[in-house]
């Protein structure tokens, strides 16, 4: 912990908190929540997604956050990345230097593979020429040659999820890698592949936050962990020390 003594962090949370409206009435459709909403009739309650969650990361690190589902972890992620800003409270991060990897956002079942890829890619913040470049890369590693001209809808969830990680890992990493589960790809044998490649990410320099369910994944990876546990921060510390407390409040 000396470090925090005179190294400044490239990511600081100070208090940062995260509210969600949540209907609570029941609409049976379009039209009838437009009606209870002329006539406010709809009523909410508030969610706390994240509850004054303050922590540093610094240069080099690998954070992993865990916690149970619907602790907001991903949220969190989000906020860091700039997707989503927060309630209450601040986030000191240079956001061009974030990269957040996350799968299954940008995809249009319509479409086809081929489609896909540039428009996940254009989301991504990838120009055409860059994605004209490295197309035949982003199939090779996805394993999905013969299936390009096929529309997205009729792939399984492995597919799809294949492609994404492809798109999304295509590209040499940021100073700050933000991986939102991006380790539970595909079979065993492309999640071992794609392992590989967030290895070798990680090992190129990034300061890197990972949320991940796979208590392994952590301890094998991470320099630090953090556990969010319904919105708020339980612990933070070496991996080995959260993920023990972390397994003991699961039993």
């Amino acid at each position: 912990m000396e470090r925090e003594y005179y190294e400044k962090p490239v990511i600081e949370l100070k208090d940062v908190c995260m509210n969600f409206k949540v209907a609570t009435s029941n609409t049976s459709g379009l039209k009838e929540y437009f009606i209870q909403r002329i006539k406010h009739q709809l009523t909410y309650r508030e969610l706390k997604a994240l509850d004054h969650i303050n922590f540093n990361i610094y240069q080099g690190e690998v954070v992993g956050i865990i916690g149970t589902n619907g602790s907001g972890k991903s949220t969190l992620l989000k906020i860091i990345s700039g997707a989503l800003l927060p309630s209450s409270g601040l986030v000191n991060v240079d956001r061009k230097k974030v990269q957040l990897l996350t799968l299954g956002t940008g995809f249009d079942m319509e479409l086809t593979a081929k489609e896909n890829v540039y428009l996940n890619g254009s989301i991504i913040g990838y120009t055409k020429k860059f994605l004209d470049e490295h197309y035949d890369k982003i199939v090779e590693f996805a394993e999905l040659k013969d299936f390009m001209e096929e529309k997205v809808k009729n792939f399984s969830s492995g597919m799809i999820s294949r492609l994404g990680f492809s798109i999304a890992t295509i590209n040499d990493a940021a100073e700050i890698l933000i991986l939102d589960e991006v380790l539970s790809v595909g079979d065993e044998f492309f999640r071992r592949k794609s392992l590989k490649r967030i290895k070798e990410m990680i090992h190129g320099g990034s300061t890197v936050l990972m949320v991940s369910h796979g208590i392994e994944t952590i301890l094998d990876n991470c320099t630090k962990a953090v556990w969010i546990e319904k919105g708020k921060l339980k612990m933070i510390g070496t991996p080995k020390e959260v993920c023990k407390a972390y397994e003991e409040h699961r039993q």
